[in-house]
C-alpha cells in the first residue's frame, strides 16, 4: 500500500508544477479562504471570551442573579436580602454584594462623554480574583475614587500613560468628578468599550436613583470542607424564585449564551466561516477541473498503459491535499500577524489558539477533498480511444 502511495505522489507533485503561475493562484485562493476562516473564527472566540471574562474573573464560589439576567449589557438587580439570606445555610462563609451599572466617562481632552461599564463593590472585601484590582481595592475606600480598564477604547483617553506617568488622572462620571487610584486590565467587550470599579459608596453617589438595597450581583463564598453542589441545591430549593444560584462559569454561559444565540452574531460569524469555505471549494475546484482538462490525454494514455482509474483518481486526490498543505501554511502565518494588528486596533483579545488552527486545516482538508471528488467526474470521461 505504501508504495503505491509512494509511485503516485511524485505523480501528483508534477502534475501541479507544470503550471507554476496555476499553482501559485491556487495557493494564494486557498491561503484567502484560511485566513477569511481564522479571521472569522478569531473574531468569534475573541468577542465571546471578552464577554464573558469579568464573569469569570469573579471571587466567588455560587452567584446569584436575578432570573431575568441576560446580559451585563441590561442587567437586572434584585434584593440585596436574598444574599444575606445564604447566610443562614450550612457551608456559606460570607457574601459580598456588587452594583452593576452603566455610566458616561468624560475625556477631559476632548470633552467627549462615552458609556463605561461601573462596578460598585465592598472596598474591604475581594470581588475580584485579578491582582491588579486587590492590591489597589483599598484605595476605593474614599468617595469618588477608582480603578480603571487599561484595556479599554482609547476614545476614552490616555487615562493609563498619564496616570503611569503623573501617578494622578482626574476626569468626570456620570457629571461628577472622579479620581483613578489603580489601573487594571479587563477589556472591552460587547457589554461595554471599558470597565471602572469603585466603592459601593461612591456608586450610589454617582447613581443616586438606585435603590441601595437592589444588587445586580450576590457572590457567595463557601466554606473550605463545603461541598459546592449540594449547598447550592439547598440554596435553590430554599430560597424564593426571584432570584438564581449559579456556579462563575455557568453565570458567564448565559452571557455567551446571549449573545450567540440570543443576537445575530453567531449566525454572522458562521456564514462568514462557510462563505470562506465556500469560496476554498470553488478555487480548488476550478485548479483540478482545469488541470485535467488540460491533460486529459495524459490521463488517458495512462489508462491504456493498464492505470485503473481508482490510480487516477488517488492522484488527483493526492493533488487536492498538496494544495490543502500548500496553501494552509501561508494562510496560518498571515492569519497571526492579522490577529495582532486586530488586537492593536481594538483591544480584543485575538489570539491564535491550537484547536482553532486545527479546525482550520480540517476544514481546509475537506474543501480541498470535496473539490478532488467534484473534479473526478472530468478524470472519468478520459477514455484511450480519444487518444489512438
Amino acid at each position: 500500500m505504501f508504495s503505491k502511495l509512494f509511485r503516485k505522489t511524485p505523480l501528483a507533485w508534477r502534475q501541479l508544477m507544470k503550471e507554476k503561475t496555476r499553482l501559485a493562484v491556487a495557493v494564494a485562493g486557498i491561503a484567502f479562504a484560511d485566513i477569511l476562516m481564522f479571521i472569522q473564527l478569531g473574531f468569534e472566540s475573541a468577542l465571546f471570551d471578552a464577554a464573558v471574562k469579568p464573569h469569570r474573573n469573579l471571587q466567588a464560589d455560587l452567584v446569584l442573579i436575578n432570573p431575568q439576567f441576560q446580559t451585563l449589557f441590561s442587567v437586572k438587580n434584585f434584593s440585596r436580602e436574598r444574599l444575606y439570606q445564604t447566610l443562614g445555610y450550612e457551608g456559606v462563609q460570607s457574601v459580598n454584594p456588587i452594583y452593576i451599572s452603566t455610566g458616561q466617562w468624560r475625556n477631559p481632552e476632548t470633552r467627549l462623554e462615552r458609556a463605561i461599564l461601573v462596578w460598585g463593590v465592598d472596598p474591604v472585601q475581594p470581588a475580584f480574583k485579578s491582582p491588579e484590582i486587590n492590591q489597589n481595592q483599598e484605595q476605593l475606600k474614599q468617595l469618588y475614587q477608582v480603578l480603571f480598564d487599561q484595556a479599554g477604547r482609547p476614545e476614552y483617553g490616555a487615562v493609563a500613560d498619564i496616570f503611569k506617568n503623573t501617578g494622578k488622572f482626574d476626569t468626570e462620571l456620570n457629571s461628577k468628578a472622579v479620581f483613578v487610584k489603580g489601573l487594571f486590565t479587563d477589556g472591552a467587550s460587547f457589554a461595554a468599550d471599558g470597565n471602572v470599579i469603585t466603592s459601593d459608596s461612591t456608586f450610589l453617589q454617582l447613581f443616586p436613583q438606585r435603590q441601595p438595597d437592589r444588587i445586580e450581583v450576590g457572590l457567595i463564598t463557601l466554606k473550605p470542607d463545603a461541598e459546592p453542589e449540594k449547598v447550592r441545591s439547598q440554596l435553590v430549593n430554599g430560597l424564593p424564585k426571584d432570584v438564581r444560584v449559579l456556579t462563575p462559569e455557568e453565570f458567564a454561559k448565559v452571557e455567551r449564551t446571549y449573545w450567540e444565540a440570543g443576537t445575530g452574531i453567531g449566525f454572522i460569524f458562521g456564514l462568514g466561516t462557510a462563505v470562506g469555505f465556500i469560496v476554498g471549494i470553488v478555487i480548488v475546484y476550478q485548479i483540478l477541473y482545469s488541470d485535467v482538462s488540460d491533460h486529459l490525454p495524459e490521463y488517458a494514455t495512462l489508462k491504456a498503459m493498464g492505470y485503473t482509474d481508482n490510480y487516477l483518481l488517488g492522484v488527483l486526490i493526492q493533488e487536492a491535499l498538496l494544495l490543502a498543505i500548500l496553501g494552509f501554511l501561508p494562510g496560518f502565518i498571515l492569519s497571526f500577524g492579522l490577529y495582532q494588528v486586530t488586537y492593536a486596533a481594538t483591544m480584543l483579545p485575538i489570539f491564535m489558539k491550537m484547536e482553532r488552527a486545527i479546525q482550520v486545516w480540517i476544514l481546509t482538508v475537506i474543501m480541498c477533498s470535496v473539490s478532488g471528488a467534484i473534479a473526478i467526474r472530468k478524470l472519468r470521461s478520459a477514455d484511450p480511444a480519444d487518444v489512438f
